[in-house]
C-alpha cells in the first residue's frame, strides 16, 4: 500500500532550527503555520510563523519531530516543497525549494506558479 506524498518536507537543518526557536520562544507551540500570501513583484510569498493551535481546516504534516500546519488555501501552491534552513557568511534563514515554482522575482522574496 503506497502512502500519499507529503505536501511539504523539512530537512534536518530546518528541523533543528525550528526546535531551537521553539525552545527559545518561552511558551509552548503546537507547531509552525505555513501560508502563501499574495504579495511581492512575482505575486506569491511564503510566510512561516508560530502556531499555538491547529486551525479548523489546516492540513497537518509531521516531519522530523516538527508539526507543520498548512493553510488550506496554500496547499495547491506547496505540493512537493522542501523547507531547509541555510546559514552562511552572508545570510541565514528558511529556504523553500518548490518544484511548482515557475519563477521568482529578482530579490527572491516572491514567486509564481
Amino acid at each position: 500500500m503506497s502512502t500519499a506524498p507529503k505536501i511539504v518536507t523539512i530537512t534536518d537543518a530546518a528541523a533543528e532550527r525550528v526546535k531551537f526557536l521553539f525552545a527559545r520562544r518561552g511558551k509552548s507551540s503546537a507547531g509552525l503555520r505555513l501560508t502563501v500570501e499574495t504579495k511581492g513583484c512575482s505575486g506569491l510569498s511564503y510566510n512561516i510563523e508560530y502556531a499555538d493551535e491547529k486551525g479548523p481546516h489546516d492540513e497537518v504534516v509531521e516531519d522530523k519531530g516538527v508539526t507543520i500546519f498548512i493553510d488550506p488555501k496554500a496547499t495547491m501552491f506547496l505540493f512537493g516543497t522542501e523547507v531547509d534552513y541555510v546559514e552562511d557568511k552572508l545570510r541565514s534563514g528558511f529556504v523553500f525549494s518548490n518544484p511548482l515554482e515557475k519563477g521568482r522575482c529578482g530579490c527572491g522574496e516572491s514567486f509564481h506558479v
